[in-house]
């Protein structure tokens, strides 16, 4: 199977033990993740060659932060070293009605603030045959943006593949701004991932008669956004991800996949949420290993949303699974009983 690279943020993340609040808070948690790194992970659990990419400061704190991808198999070769920090971001986890809060402290962190020729596209996609970023990435500042199109450029030049998880976020810009800089960055992309707020927020698509406050899904509304984006770009594959939330603690997790012919729709898992941080980047990741191990679009759907599901039920940004044990709940075994 053909190496992946993945690009973009590593954060330190800091919270609470348990279910406390930030005001109940004597001391905090450690742990790192970021939307592409949690991707890396993810396909190096799954036996791929799986290598990220970012700058970190030469200090300690930017060492831990590799150490943590090189402890689940990650090349960190790549990592461009320099800058002054690295972001972080404090996380509340939410429970029952209480939902959770999420504070960045990521400003001027050495990402953010690295300049286009840190990095040597063509050098670093060598022997490559994937790529993978996210909207936050570019949403970081104009400077990351630049760095993400020159990365796009040199891997349709590399004809490797390419994926974008949309991951709109209101705190880093404006939606004008991301509908702006991400219109020009799908014109390089074959795979898209989105939720059911992101093609709203970024480019305007909406999905009729689905209402995600209230839990309300609409097959043939998202179909018809899925088809409407991929359409507008040229998309190959269009994938959204469909989070019915009961509760803080609860949710109904499904997803739907359109191949630029059909639109498919995976299995609905009920989910007894542990963390949710990184549902999303597990289910891209699973779409990407699906990809390019050849399933046919059901069963990379199938095998993505099982992959997602299990992240649901795992502490940290990371989802520490197997290929066997998402394959086992894809085939329908969701018993959770004791292996022995």
């Amino acid at each position: 199977m053909k190496r992946v690279i993945t690009f973009g943020e590593i954060m330190l993340r800091l919270a609470p033990e348990g279910y406390g609040r930030f005001v109940q808070a004597r001391s905090y948690g450690a742990s790192y993740g970021g939307g592409e790194a949690n991707v890396a992970v993810s396909l190096a659990s799954f036996g791929v060659d799986a290598a990220f990419v970012t700058k970190l400061p030469g200090h300690e704190i930017g060492q831990a932060a590799i150490n943590a991808l090189r402890e689940f198999g990650v090349d960190t070769s790549l990592i461009v070293r320099g800058g002054e920090r690295v972001g972080i971001y404090f996380l509340e986890k939410g429970a029952s009605q209480r939902p959770s809060k999420v504070i960045y402290d990521r400003a001027r962190s050495a990402i953010a603030e690295a300049e286009c020729s840190d990095f040597d596209w063509p050098g670093i996609f060598k022997n490559a045959g994937w790529f993978h970023f996210t909207g936050i990435t570019p949403a970081l500042s104009d400077k990351a943006a630049a760095i993400c199109l020159e990365a796009c450029e040199a891997a349709r030049a590399g004809g490797l593949g390419v994926s974008c998880d949309l991951n709109y976020r209101k705190n880093l810009w404006s939606k004008e701004k991301a509908g702006e800089v991400m219109g020009r960055l799908m014109r390089y992309v074959d795979l898209c991932i989105a939720n059911e707020e992101d093609l709203g927020d970024v480019f305007g698509v909406t999905a009729p008669g689905s209402d995600i406050t209230g839990g309300v899904i609409s097959r043939e509304g998202y179909a018809e956004a899925a088809k409407l984006l991929a359409g507008r770009f040229g998309l190959k594959q269009t994938a959204i991800t469909l989070r019915e939330s009961i509760s803080a603690s609860d949710n109904n997790w499904a997803a739907m996949l359109f191949d630029g012919k059909d639109c498919f729709f995976s299995k609905k898992y009920p989910v007894h949420i542990v963390d949710r941080v990184g549902g999303g980047d597990s289910f891209g990741a699973a779409l990407i290993y699906g990809t390019l191990r050849g399933m046919d679009a059901r069963e990379r759907l199938e095998f993505a949303a099982a992959a997602s599901c299990l992240k649901h039920s795992i502490e940290g940004d990371f989802n520490l699974v197997s290929l066997e044990e998402v394959e086992k709940l894809a085939r329908g075994d969701g018993s959770g009983r004791v292996q022995r």
